[in-house]
């Protein structure tokens, strides 16, 4: 049974959020929303709060507490979601006066990505992430783990319950931790093995939903779903994508980013994370429909600043243009191309921007290759791109296109 499933009907969700003018608190609850319905909630309703910082107690102040439970009541709320990372005692407090569920921002992501992952690699990282949020939680999980306390009866066993507990999530911890490393080296041995083959990789990166997935199948036919939900895509996909000069690269797809992304959920995905932002080239997939396009790009590039990533190979594709109107005139992105990846306009340009950037990590060259070196001529077929090739008294001279790399392991043969 899925999380927001009641009776096979879908939850009914009041949504809290507090304008502190930190962010962009309206964007950030219409987000949560789709997040919610993501999820499988219905969104019955929504309450925003101007407040120079959070409530300590209960998150909102007293009369939108009033009105929270006043509202629950009358429309049958399932489960409340607030719009941030609640302490144990805020969840606690607004429970206790609404007699509904209270769940915030980080559980409903991380409940969103359990649904999503598939491979066995996604489900030890959404693991991880849960245990490692759930671990300082521990005292204020419910009424099961309220036995501590200073009275007859309320000793011991709720102490030893809660440290057992408390034991076990740290062995699960260390044993999926040790997992995951023992992946992350061989994805890294995988890594160097395509370097050292040259195998040239192009990522798809951006905010979720912006439509990755259907330009991976777009390009590729790779028959990754696709769907008008956040973390639709949550385990990477790689294919083979064919540039127009004839040049074959891996195409990788990645689990997409919102605002505010719960930091164990960036460390427990690092791995992936970093294949994307280790790759030749990174096209940063934004919904050029959305008015918080420009928003969503910077997002994507403080995500990928955090993993190392300079920007110099960062490709800025512009989604769905057929339904952005001018907006995109509105944002400077740099190294940018419009396209529309469900109806394919503009894939001309997107690959010959892919391949100019990939240029530029090439090298136009004339060599004299021996008809004894028949192998170097090989590696920079497989390589390379042979533009003129002729028969000469002392062997094949060539014009080649190749990484600069192969040009300097064979720079004797260069004419």
């Amino acid at each position: 049974m899925k999380f927001y499933e009641v009776n096979n009907k879908p939850e009914k969700a009041l949504l809290i959020s507090v304008d502190t003018g930190d962010f962009d608190a309206e964007a950030s609850l219409a987000e949560l929303s789709l997040l919610a319905e993501s999820a499988g909630a219905e969104v019955a309703g929504e309450i925003l709060q101007k407040r120079e910082s959070p409530n300590a107690a209960a998150y909102i102040g007293a009369g939108k507490l009033a009105e929270a439970e006043l509202f629950c009541s009358n429309q049958d709320v399932d489960v409340i979601i607030c719009d941030t990372e609640l302490t144990p005692s805020q969840i606690r407090n607004i429970e206790d006066r609404t007699g509904v569920r209270v769940i915030d921002r980080t559980q409903l992501i991380l409940d969103i990505f359990a649904l999503r992952a598939k491979s066995s690699e996604g489900k030890l990282q959404v693991e991880l992430a849960q245990l490692k949020y759930a671990l300082p939680r521990l005292t204020g999980k419910g009424r099961e783990l309220s036995r501590l306390g200073g009275g007859i009866g309320t000793r011991g066993p709720g102490e030893s319950k809660l440290e057992s507990d408390r034991r076990h999530i740290m062995r699960r911890i260390n044993a999926l931790s040790a997992q995951l490393r023992e992946i992350d080296r061989r994805r890294g041995y995988l890594r160097a093995q395509r370097e050292k083959n040259r195998v040239t990789t192009v990522a798809l990166v951006g905010y979720t939903n912006a439509g990755k997935s259907t330009l991976m199948n777009s390009l590729t036919n790779a028959g990754v779903l696709a769907q008008d939900k956040l973390f639709a895509t949550l385990d990477p996909t790689s294919r083979k994508l064919t540039l127009p000069d004839g040049r074959a690269v891996m195409l990788i797809d990645t689990v997409g980013f919102v605002s505010r992304l719960p930091h164990d959920l960036i460390n427990a995905f690092k791995s992936t994370l970093e294949e994307a932002a280790k790759a030749d080239v990174i096209l940063n997939v934004c919904d050029a429909s959305d008015p918080h396009c420009a928003e969503h790009s910077e997002i994507t590039f403080e995500i990928l600043k955090e993993l190392g990533q300079n920007g110099d190979n960062i490709i800025t594709v512009l989604n769905k243009c057929d339904k952005a109107g001018d907006i995109y005139n509105l944002i400077p992105f740099g190294k940018t191309v419009m396209i529309s990846a469900l109806y394919q306009v503009n894939f001309d340009m997107l690959l010959s921007a892919i391949a100019d950037c990939l240029q530029e990590k090439s090298t136009r060259v004339t060599m004299l290759i021996p008809f004894s070196k028949g192998k170097v001529l090989n590696d920079i077929r497989n390589n390379g791109k042979i533009l003129k090739e002729e028969y000469t008294a002392d062997g094949s001279l060539i014009d080649a296109v190749m990484p600069v790399s192969v040009a300097e392991k064979y720079k004797e043969y260069i004419k």
